[in-house]
C-alpha cells in the first residue's frame, strides 16, 4: 500500500490502483470524509441505512464508491471494515489471499 497526494488530498493505493481518498472539505464540501471503493450494492445499502453518515462522492460515486463522513461521532470499527473492504475490492487476489477473513 502507498500513500500519494493527488487532487490536493491524500490517496491510498495498492499496486498503483486507488482504493481510498481522504476528503478534507474537498472542493468546498461541508465535511471531512473518506471515499472508498465498495463492492456492488454496498453504496446503496449504506446510503439507505444512514444518509447522514454515508454519501455518493463526486467523480467516483457513479462507480459505486461510498463516502463516509468523519466529523461528529464516528463508528471507527465500521470505518475500519469499510477500508479493509475497499482494499480487498482493488487489491490483486494474490495480495488478498494472505489476509485474514473479512
Amino acid at each position: 500500500m502507498t500513500e500519494k497526494i493527488a487532487w490536493g488530498e491524500p490517496t491510498f493505493r495498492v499496486r498503483g490502483k486507488l482504493f481510498a481518498q481522504f476528503d478534507d472539505h474537498h472542493h468546498g464540501a461541508e465535511h471531512v470524509a473518506v471515499w472508498l471503493a465498495a463492492p456492488l450494492g454496498a453504496q446503496e445499502m449504506l446510503l439507505y441505512a444512514d444518509p447522514q453518515r454515508y454519501f455518493a462522492p463526486p467523480y467516483v460515486g457513479k462507480r459505486g464508491w461510498v463516502g463516509v463522513r468523519l466529523d461528529g461521532k464516528v463508528d471507527w470499527a465500521a470505518v475500519v471494515r469499510l477500508v479493509r473492504d475497499a482494499y480487498r475490492q482493488i487489491a490483486p487476489a494474490r495480495l488478498t489471499a494472505s489476509l485474514p477473513p473479512a
